[in-house]
């Protein structure tokens, strides 16, 4: 598998959004690779986004990250206990991004099966399986990625994405972002996108 560069996430917010959409996430933790392969995002373009938390080019210690080169992490937290993570997208200053909402498993299986629900893989019922990975939250849990994640370059050895070397076609659906009614004539923006028919998409 080849490593994405950094140039790749200096594009366009949207089109990196669909371009990330059949990469393999890696997240090296405690000795062993955790990965799966990207089948959901959504992206957040600050400066005209009321669904980011950049909007109006906010700044603040949370969202600095934001501001800086494309490539890193942004990591957050939700209801104060789901991290989620998001890939810094643009140009350096845009504070756009593009939240990770979906993973298929590609390879750690078993240590997600304990990080998620403390059992062994073979344990698990197959609803169980398919909910490892299927929301942001659940993928950092299963990954292992939490707020010592936050500005990680994307480009170095513990957590980055790559493209496989032969990837497999599909089709990507495009529909409303989730769970951001607040964000007035944003929550129509067209900018979730999504591998048709993976069992691990979030929400059809």
């Amino acid at each position: 598998m080849e490593k994405l560069k950094r140039e790749f996430f200096e594009g366009n917010t949207l089109n990196v959004a669909k371009e990330l959409l059949g990469k393999i996430l890696i997240h090296r933790i405690a000795g062993v690779e955790l990965a799966g392969r990207i089948v959901e995002a959504e992206a957040y373009i600050g400066a005209v986004d009321k669904a980011a938390h950049s909007y109006n080019n906010r700044r603040t210690a949370r969202t600095e990250i934001m501001f800086g080169p494309a490539g890193y992490a942004y990591i957050y937290l939700i209801y104060g206990m789901y991290y989620c993570m998001n890939v810094v997208t643009g140009k350096a200053g845009e504070a756009s991004a593009v939240l990770i909402r979906a993973l298929e498993p590609f390879y750690g299986m078993q240590q997600m099966a304990f990080r998620r629900y403390t059992k062994p893989l073979e344990e698990l019922t197959k609803n169980q399986r398919i909910h490892l990975t299927n929301g942001p939250g659940k993928l950092c849990a299963a990954l292992g990625i939490d707020k010592n994640c936050y500005g990680e370059d994307l480009l170095g050895e513990r957590l980055f994405i790559c493209r496989e070397i032969s990837e497999a076609p599909f089709e990507i659906e495009t529909s409303k972002r989730i769970n951001i009614d607040y964000a007035e004539e944003a929550r129509d923006f067209l900018w979730r996108f999504y591998i048709k028919n993976n069992a691990y998409v979030s929400r059809k």
